[in-house]
């Protein structure tokens, strides 16, 4: 049995103990806490264990940090990161469950066979955690794109083989965002199955560096994150693959802020045709989680685009702390029936199965 396994078992048996003999849970990691009053919680007050779902989660296998740090030097928190980690975040925060997902800079650096072997290596890791304890962890597949017809065969195995909750995309490949011609058989397919799509940001490749003082995940990723909105709402491709549940990382990036913009160019008649549902339609049945965008004067935009029941929690685990996440989600003023849907009962409507 592995050690990250032994830790997943240790600490779900002491759960199980503590919940049967009313008795805490011992460990440095683990905090005393209480209760708070529907919607005034705080990261510190929360229930020592809630059903928190954590959409918006990273890992990453020794494989993958192998093939990937040589071409694209990842940063600590990736290069570092370990089962037990997540487990202690998880415990701190009083996540129930965290969806696994791969983060930028994705897996594709030009080499067809590799990016295959490592998106399988990733994918087979995240079906063994999932399998070994699957109430607490969920997992979205990594994709070989813009390798299609691999994708294609990748998508059957995570899916069907594995059972993995959905699929796991970045905004571009190469710089091409999602709703480039090239991926259609991809999304094709992705509809057929009533797939949930989750995305998360890399930088555009024209655009990096430029502003040197400031990383790429400061601007770019938002501004990405917007682009490839764009990118599928106005190719139709939204419209015309409707039954595929996309999930967009913090909070659409920038397209709450420039919503007048993307309204002024539905009305252009060529962007109108792949429209017929209209601009709003469209964006108010995505959704977006909350990673590292949960402050108010974000919400105050975000809420007067896209209802609150499109809203999904998320940590950006382990870039940043989930405790943290909870706080900056209890600043936002929220109700406390928006608070539950954040943290739990939107997310169940994408993947049922953590309803048990």
């Amino acid at each position: 049995m592995s050690e990250e396994i032994r830790t997943l078992k240790q600490i779900t048996r002491r759960r199980f103990l503590a919940a049967v003999t009313g008795t805490t849970l011992a460990g440095p990691a683990l905090l005393a806490q209480t209760t708070p009053p529907a919607g005034t919680g705080s990261a510190t007050s929360r229930p020592r264990y809630s059903d928190l779902v954590d959409i918006h989660h990273h890992y990453a296998t020794a494989e993958y940090i192998a093939e990937v740090d040589p071409k694209n030097p990842l940063s600590a928190p990736i290069r570092t990161w370990n089962l037990q980690k997540t487990l202690a975040d998880m415990e701190k925060t009083g996540t129930a469950t965290a969806i696994l997902s791969i983060s930028s800079p994705g897996l594709w650096f030009g080499d067809r066979a590799a990016t295959r072997n490592i998106a399988r290596n990733c994918n087979d890791y995240a079906a063994r955690t999932v399998r070994d304890n699957p109430k607490r962890f969920g997992a979205f597949a990594a994709m070989p794109l813009p390798d299609v017809d691999a994708a294609l065969k990748e998508i059957e195995y995570s899916l069907d083989v594995l059972k993995l909750d959905g699929i796991g995309l970045i905004t571009n490949y190469e710089g091409k965002y999602l709703g480039d011609p090239s991926f259609a058989p991809v999304f094709a397919e992705l509809d057929r199955r009533k797939a949930v799509v989750y995305t998360h940001p890399v930088a555009c490749p024209s655009c990096k560096a430029l502003v040197p003082e400031i990383a790429p995940h400061v601007i770019e990723f938002g501004t990405d994150t917007t682009r490839s909105i764009a990118s599928v709402v106005f190719s139709g491709t939204s419209a015309r693959y409707p039954d595929i549940r996309w999930i967009w990382s913090h909070a659409g990036g920038t397209m709450p802020f420039l919503i007048a913009r993307f309204q002024d160019a539905a009305k252009e008649p060529d962007n109108a045709k792949r429209l017929p549902n209209g601009l709003m339609y469209e964006l108010q049945r995505f959704f977006y989680d909350t990673a590292q965008s949960a402050h108010p004067a974000t919400f105050a935009t975000l809420a007067k685009v896209i209802p609150f029941s499109q809203v999904v929690f998320g940590t950006d685990f382990p870039f940043r702390e989930g405790a943290e996440q909870v706080a900056s989600l209890n600043s936002c003023n929220l109700s406390a029936q928006e608070l539950r849907g954040i943290e739990r009962e939107n997310v169940l409507r994408l993947i049922p199965r953590l309803k048990t």
